[in-house]
């Protein structure tokens, strides 16, 4: 073998070991991202089938209580299981209900999954999250593909299917969506945490549920698009630290004037304090006036 054939050689195996070791990604059909698009409208008329097989519109499944809306496919062979896994983790977490104080949506982007493969879903995670008033609150969703894409398009979910794998590439995210089905906030990860999921669905309901404490944590953390998450923010906590004050001040005031208009004690008038030295009422001089009077009388009366 000649040398020039030689240098061929390894610079093809050197080419090749580049090739293998690329970090640029795979072409896909399409594109795959997740777009925020906070405050939008969700298309409450498309229609889908629940995991009993009935078509319902997405409007059926809001039922004035904030919702957490996420996407997967049922076929799905690692990441969806995992996104699930997490959410039902934190779920658990949470002191809100599912069903009570928040709805769940979790609709498949593939069309070819179906209601059987939905309820088998709803099942596993239902028991997973461990609290049964949660059947009527988790909806497992399919459709047909118009309806998905016109649903993915308006919330910014992009995802492709790849036919050489016949898998689908996407993304992941939690959307917290308003009573009235907008998009108040987008939660990013294979795990969500419980503050973060807690504080959006107050924010989301616009204080229909929370406690005081929620609206502190509110002012002390602020959401971060480009995270996906709440971060901890200095001025935040000195406006928080500030109303705290504010709120025990008026509390001590009011306690106070309450005090003043019930005035003293029956245990006080019963048992008054001693007046202080070179006090005392007007009765209690007089008394002590005669009384010296006859004592310098006598004084002074000559002795027999």
């Amino acid at each position: 073998m000649s040398l020039s054939r030689i240098s061929v050689a390894i610079m093809l195996l050197a080419c090749s070991a580049y090739a293998d070791n690329s970090a640029t990604p795979p072409r896909l059909p399409g594109r795959v991202d997740i777009q925020q698009k906070l405050n939008t409208q969700i298309p409450l008329d498309l229609m889908f089938r629940d995991e009993s097989g009935k078509v319902v519109r997405l409007r059926d499944e809001l039922r004035g209580k904030p919702v957490l809306l996420n996407f997967m496919y049922y076929r799905c062979p690692m990441l969806c299981s995992m996104v699930m896994e997490g959410i039902a983790s934190t779920l658990t977490e949470l002191k809100f209900d599912v069903g009570k104080e928040f709805d769940v949506i979790t609709v498949s982007f593939d069309p070819r999954d179906m209601p059987d493969q939905a309820a088998a879903k709803k099942e596993k995670y239902i028991k997973r999250y461990g609290r049964f008033s949660a059947v009527s609150g988790w909806h497992f969703l399919t459709g047909h593909e118009t309806s998905i894409r016109k649903l993915t398009d308006a919330v910014g979910f992009h995802f492709a299917y790849d036919p050489k794998l016949d898998q689908f590439a996407h993304g992941t995210a939690l959307l917290v969506l308003t009573p009235e089905g907008r998009i108040s906030r987008y939660l990013y990860g294979f795990e969500y945490k419980a503050r973060d999921v807690r504080l959006a669905l107050v924010e989301a309901s616009r204080n229909r549920i929370g406690s005081a404490t929620d609206q502190l944590l509110l002012l002390c953390y602020h959401y971060d698009p480009a995270t996906g998450k709440y971060s901890r923010s200095a001025m935040n906590v000195v406006r928080a630290g500030g109303i705290a004050t504010i709120i025990g001040l008026a509390g001590f005031i009011v306690v106070m004037l309450r005090r003043e208009r019930r005035g003293p004690s029956p245990g006080a008038s019963r048992h008054p304090l001693p007046a202080s030295r070179g006090e005392g009422t007007r009765e209690a001089q007089a008394t002590r006036e005669p009384r010296r009077g006859r004592m310098r009388g006598a004084l002074l009366r000559p002795q027999n």
